[in-house]
Formats: structure tokens, sequence, C-alpha cells
């Protein structure tokens, strides 16, 4: 007992420092372990919310036909004066043409803000006079993923064109509206995806009997990473303007699948074109396309509009071609992509919502894109 007080009243209680480390060391493995597993879980939940807004935009697609007996156009050309015209009216090659996005705002409970546009000017005119911006500068959660990061930069000009008004902010789009397997989406070509060309006379309107393929095995709406808006860097989500005509890969090529029969020999060499034009791109925003999805109102390629020519994340830019430069209206690539592990999640027109790996055969992807491909395709292939 005498030996067991003084020991008990000679040792000072608390840790060592060699225990202190001990336990500092477990701390540091278990948050190792520990942060990946959080980060997963975070990942997952925005996947998540991804995948319910692109489901939302497949239903108010599906809704939208239902009330209308016809799918929101594509590139639709819209009527204006011109003076110089006898008909009263000048063609758009997507330049000021109303997107998909904005034609469901109302299917989206979206009212508040398709109320505060303007359907009866131009698209590009709401932005670029500061005409209902409020509206055309808002950024829609539905049309913005939780994993990719906000646009950066502001929306309109800054005497460029003598307009001088300028937003505060690019309000952003993470969810195309696919014309399938093609490059080339003006009215002299027929493209093989859900949304369809139109001219103020109505032609080439679409409903559900034109998807012989059914609406649940078309692609109507894919997922792609925002640019990086920044044209003195190259990323792979940038598009890549390789300054050519279509004609170049053989005249009235449209689709690799459509009825051009020298399509498909013809896109590896595009392919081809656009990484190898990729490097001289930078520092010139004629060739450096890096404002993609920068905005959901207007009708038009790396806007609202884009194609299923290759598997998620590929390793080709965006392309367009484009010989006179300028803006993106012009015929051109612009892939899907997402900042999901493995793949990206694609709309169908039914409404469902699939996620479709980046190892997807390329054959596949342009098969899922087209609308009356007449293709057999199992779950299993992508």
């Amino acid at each position: 007992m005498r030996s067991r007080n003084r020991l008990g009243k000679g040792r000072i209680g608390g840790f060592t420092l060699i225990e202190l480390l001990v336990v500092i060391a477990i701390i540091g493995v278990l948050i190792a372990l520990l942060l990946p597993a959080v980060q997963a879980a975070r990942e997952a939940a925005r996947r998540a919310q991804c995948t319910n807004n692109m489901k939302q935009l497949g239903l108010a697609l599906a809704n939208y036909e239902s009330a209308n007996g016809a799918y929101p156009l594509a590139y639709p050309q819209r009527a204006a004066w011109d003076p110089t015209n006898s008909t009263g009216t000048i063609a758009d090659s997507g330049w000021g043409c109303w997107s998909p996005h904005a034609l469901l705002l109302g299917y989206l409970e979206g009212n508040p803000i398709s109320n505060a546009l303007n359907f009866n000017i131009a698209s590009y005119e709401n932005v670029d006079n500061g005409i209902q911006a409020t509206g055309a500068c808002a950024r829609i959660n539905s049309f913005l993923c939780p994993s990719s990061l906000l646009p950066i930069g502001t929306y309109g000009y800054r005497g460029d064109y003598g307009m001088s008004w300028v937003s505060d902010q690019l309000p952003g789009n993470n969810y195309f509206a696919s014309i399938g397997a093609s490059v080339y989406p003006w009215t002299s070509a027929n493209p093989p995806g859900a949304f369809a060309i139109s001219s103020p006379g109505g032609n080439g309107i679409r409903g559900v009997r034109d998807f012989l393929d059914g609406t649940s095995n078309t692609i109507a709406f894919g997922e792609w990473k925002m640019g990086d808006f920044d044209t003195n860097k190259l990323s792979i989500m940038d598009g890549v303007n390789i300054n050519a005509s279509p004609n170049g890969f053989g005249s009235g090529w449209s689709d690799p699948q459509g009825s051009m029969p020298a399509g498909a020999s013809l896109f590896p060499g595009f392919l081809q074109a656009c990484a190898g034009a990729a490097p001289s791109s930078v520092g010139n925003w004629k060739t450096n396309k890096s404002r993609i999805g920068y905005t959901w109102i207007q009708g038009m390629f790396g806007n609202s509009f884009g194609t299923t020519l290759l598997a998620p994340n590929a390793q080709y830019p965006n392309c367009q071609m484009e010989p006179w430069g300028g803006d993106m209206d012009a015929p051109g690539m612009w892939n899907l992509s997402s900042y999901h592990p493995g793949g990206a999640n694609i709309a169908m027109a039914d409404g469902s919502v699939h996620f479709l790996k980046s190892s997807t055969n390329m054959t596949t992807v342009w098969a899922l894109g087209s609308r009356a491909g007449s293709e057999a395709l199992s779950s299993d292939q992508y």
C-alpha cells in the first residue's frame, strides 16, 4: 500500500509527447480516409440534383408537346421586317433565335422570367440592348448543374456595335438541346436529332409521330461543361474554329450516319482537323470559343444546342467551321461532357434520364441521338 501510494503521488496526469503525436497521427489518418468519402457523398448529391434538373427538362418538353402538338424548334428563322426584302423577312442561322429552354420556361415554373421576356423581338435584343435584361440574364437553377463551375464575365457589349449596356453576370447553361449526330444545322439540312429546323412558313415542325425510334430511345437534352471563358488558355471544353467550309469535308456533308455515304469516312478527318487547330486557337476570340454555355436564351450552337457525335468527355475539342469568323452561328460539333466521373447525363424525349458512359461506342451515341434511324439498341450498350 505504501508503495502504491508513493507511485500515485509521484505521477502527474496527462499525455506524454509521444502519446499526443500518436493521437494526432491517428486523427490525420482518419481524416485522410473520410475526406474522399465525404467528397464522394457530396458529388453524389450534386449528381442527383443534376439528374433531377434534366428530368424536369425532359418532362417539360413532353408537356410542351402535349399542349402544343409539336416540339420547340431548333434554329428557327425569325420573321422580322427588312425594308430591302419584299417578303418582309430575314433569315437567321441561330442569331436572334429563341432557344427551347426559353420556350419551356412556362413548363418549369418559370413564368415570372418568361413574362419578363419579349418574344416578339430577337432573343439577342433582350441582352445586347438591355431590353428585358432582367429575365434574359437570370440564372435558372434548372439549367445549371451543381457539379459545374458558374460562368465568368458579363453579358452584353461595351460599345462594340454602338451599344453600351452590360449586365452584371452571365446566366449560364449546362444542358443543350440535341440536334443529333450532325454538324450542319441550316435550313438546307435535316438534323437527325430531336429538334428540327424551321422557317417563318412553319416547315420542319416535329411531334411524337416523327420519333420512329421512340421518345424513350432518343436524346432530347445532353449535358456539357461550360467554357473556361478565357481565350488565352486552351481547355478541352473550349470550342475551336477551324476557319473552313463544311464543303472541305465533302459537298453537303451533314452527318456521319445520314444519307451522305461519305460522312462516316470524312468524320475522322474532321476530328483531326479540330485537334490540330486547337493549339493555335489561343489568344483570339474568333478561333478560341471559350464561352460555351454562357446563356440559355439564344437558339444557337454552343449556347443552347449541341450534338451527339462523340461519347462524353472525348479527347477532342468542341469545334466549328466558320470561315467568316465571329460568333457561334456556324456548323459545328459541341460535345457531351460533365464533371461527373465516367460520363454525363442525357435526358430522353419521354422525360427519362440516363447516365451515358464515356466508354460508349461512337456509333451507339449516333443512334441514341437520332429520332428515326431504326437502330436496335439495348441498355447494356451504354
